[in-house]
């Protein structure tokens, strides 16, 4: 770590650990606002493999079919635990960096949250980044809840997170949106980077969600995309890519040797073939602590251009790959590429670079999802079949009566609850997968 950052550290962590008071929503990008770094010109440079460039300047649709509900990543420098909810320049940064090109493809939402703070990091204690955590999350779920009662309209969604951005949009699917059906029908999907999602070990499924998996295609509604990006294998300390084996967020995450990390190929959902990325920087410096760790994660100043964006000639490709017992998004250098250094230290990979390393993909992907969304909306409705069902019931040794689920779809059944017992009538509820219900009857025989 440069000496200049170390001794930044130093200084901060003297500094004032107060929370801040409770705030309203502010957002940091909404349509419509005047002030909105997520809805600014979008002009790019392309460097070709052979030096030459040219301008170019993507299309944005100003009434996208779709919504996206963006949470940044700790950003913020100031000197205490919790952020305030004041727009600093690293949250119009980060908005410019990771978010704004998703305009291309969508309304793009995104709160100010009081997060915890880079201080908080390496100051605070375990304590204190539980209780900062939970000041971050409620500010989140308060402008979610915010959105979905004065924005959203019932229009379908995209949820956007890096980083601490991952830890509270995964909390905030667990409670707010995985367990109700009406909500979640609305998820387009949830492109959750650098935050350790997880999924039971062997399955795309299970683990933060019980009904939402990972996207096995570019045109797949309703799933996930995460990953952590490596470009050598993750040391024993690492901080991504394995199961804690404690929860230690407070937040309720399932943890331990059940479970792993889910890492999807976002340039090959499908195969998880290993491809090249498209890269999609900005070419004004990062503002404060990020900035200095982004020259350090280069070797040098990083990529840059005349225009706000550039899309470098200095090229990479990635596949999920299993080393070192963790899930990582692992990347190569292509011809002169120079290899990119981890940052602040080995143990978070290629953290900084999740979002931008494969920005052209990602926003790919959300087009791709759009037009889905728009095809499913013109596609002639037929009606979803019932699913396959039987109740049998039988006497136990005990003189009871014991329930069972058969019929060629039991396997869609999680949990059955007997909800009614009347003489020898049996009603019972199965609740399937997908978080819809089915109600089943039967007569019981008589076991006394």
């Amino acid at each position: 770590m440069p000496h200049t950052v170390l001794a930044l550290l130093v200084v901060l962590a003297g500094l004032a650990l107060a929370a801040p008071a409770r705030a309203d929503v502010v957002w940091l990008c909404k349509p419509g606002q005047q002030d909105n770094p997520c809805h600014e010109s979008l002009e790019t440079t392309v460097y070709n493999d052979d030096g030459s460039s040219r301008v170019e300047t993507p299309a944005r649709n100003e009434d996208p079919p779709i919504d996206c509900f963006y949470v940044y990543p700790t950003v913020s420098g100031q000197p205490t635990i919790n952020a305030n909810k004041n727009k600093d320049d690293e949250l119009y940064a980060i908005a410019r960096y990771q978010a704004a090109r998703f305009s291309t493809q969508c309304k793009v939402y995104a709160p100010v949250y009081r997060q915890t703070t880079l201080l908080s990091i390496n100051a605070a204690t375990q304590e204190q980044k539980e209780e900062g955590g939970k000041i971050a999350y409620g500010d989140v779920k308060e402008a979610w809840l915010d959105y979905l009662q004065h924005e959203n309209h019932g229009r379908p969604f995209v949820l956007i997170g890096h980083s601490q951005g991952t830890r509270h949009l995964r909390q905030l699917i667990r409670e707010q949106i995985d367990p109700k059906p009406e909500v979640r029908s609305r998820l387009v999907s949830a492109i959750l980077l650098g935050g350790n999602v997880l999924v039971r070990k062997g399955q795309r499924v299970g683990g933060d969600f019980a009904h939402i998996p990972a996207c096995e295609s570019a045109a797949q509604l309703g799933c996930v995309i995460a990953y952590s990006t490596f470009n050598e294998p993750p040391p024993s300390n690492s901080r991504f890519g394995r199961s804690p084996a404690s929860d230690t967020t407070g937040a309720g995450f399932p943890a331990g040797p059940d479970y792993e990390v889910l890492c999807t190929n976002p340039a090959s959902l499908d195969a998880n073939a290993r491809t090249p990325l498209t890269s999609i920087l900005r070419s004004e410096p990062f503002p404060g602590l990020i900035g200095a760790l982004l020259v350090e994660m280069y070797g040098g100043p990083p990529p840059s251009a005349p225009t706000p964006y550039l899309i470098p000639n200095e090229r990479y490709s990635a596949r999920c790959e299993h080393v070192a017992d963790a899930n990582v998004l692992m990347l190569e250098s292509i011809g002169s590429a120079r290899k990119l250094n981890p940052s602040p230290d080995p143990s978070w990979g290629l953290h900084l670079a999740d979002v931008n390393i494969a920005l052209g993909e990602l926003v790919g992907v959300v087009g791709k999802e759009a037009q889905a969304v728009v095809a499913a909306r013109t596609a002639p409705r037929t009606a979803k079949p019932a699913p396959r069902l039987g109740l049998r019931l039988r006497c136990t040794r005990s003189h009871r009566v014991r329930t069972t689920i058969t019929g060629a779809d039991r396997r869609l059944v999680r949990r059955a609850k007997v909800m009614r017992l009347k003489g020898r009538r049996v009603v019972v509820r199965a609740l399937l997968r997908d978080g819809s219900t089915v109600r089943l009857t039967g007569r019981a025989p008589a076991c006394r």
